[in-house]
């Protein structure tokens, strides 16, 4: 069996585990958004509202072991008042808790989420977005990859749900099928970025900027990401 061949199989396998995740973020938009099947619109956000939006991030946290943190993003421009932006919860170590923002313009610590490329690709593509491997210093100070869905009423795009998922929790998913590749061998991002290596050779996070000609990439067939491997010929 060829490197090519030990690669195309790893690509298959985590092109394979990525769309499944896709299915299941689409989900959790869909349901959010049937949480305002009776409303024709989106002006506010009620406190029965943030109990269903608590109990479907929650839901998605128990279901998918693998993802630390997961939630809804609203649109400024379509809610009316500041509650319920942003309802995202995170895993601790005993508990599950809701992160808090300064969602204030100007504020010292602004989260200018709609600037975000994981909110600002889905908001202008209408279609799903990865974006990482970053470092969250707002929830687990370490590199993690969002992927989010966006969520949409009577066809208009109103945010996202989605969920975050830790670099060394993908490195457990992956590296398996990436070791049966010979040689070092990288899964990157949209823009070159390393998310998960098979060896030293590749750092999370350091940008691929040329291709040896000794190397390939092939391409993830997941929908919309960007995502490819790099390998040998």
């Amino acid at each position: 069996m060829t490197s090519t061949t030990h690669a195309r199989k790893a690509a298959t396998e985590i092109a394979a585990w990525m769309n499944a995740l896709g299915l299941d973020v689409h989900k959790f938009a869909t349901q959010t958004a049937l949480l305002w099947s009776d409303r024709p619109s989106l002006p506010s956000i009620t406190p029965s509202d943030l109990a269903n939006l608590e109990r479907l991030a929650k839901e998605f946290l128990e279901t998918h072991s693998f993802a630390v943190g997961a939630g809804v993003i609203f649109s400024a421009e379509v809610i009316k008042g500041k509650d319920g932006g942003l309802e995202w919860w995170i895993k601790r170590k005993h508990s599950v808790e809701k992160l808090e923002f300064d969602l204030t313009p100007g504020g010292e610590r602004f989260y200018d989420y709609q600037n975000m490329p994981f909110f600002a690709t889905a908001s202008r593509t209408g279609e799903q977005t990865s974006w990482g491997p970053y470092v969250d210093y707002l929830g687990v100070d370490e590199y993690i990859v969002t992927f989010c869905a966006p969520i949409q009423l009577d066809g208009k795009f109103v945010g996202v749900a989605g969920c975050d998922i830790r670099i060394r929790k993908l490195e457990e998913i992956f590296i398996p099928a990436l070791r049966t590749i010979p040689g070092d061998a990288a899964l990157l991002n949209e823009s070159g970025r390393v998310v998960v290596g098979n060896s030293g050779a590749y750092l999370v996070g350091q940008r691929i900027r040329s291709i040896a000609a000794d190397k390939q990439l092939l391409p993830i067939e997941v929908p919309h990401l960007g995502l490819s491997l790099l390998c040998s010929r």
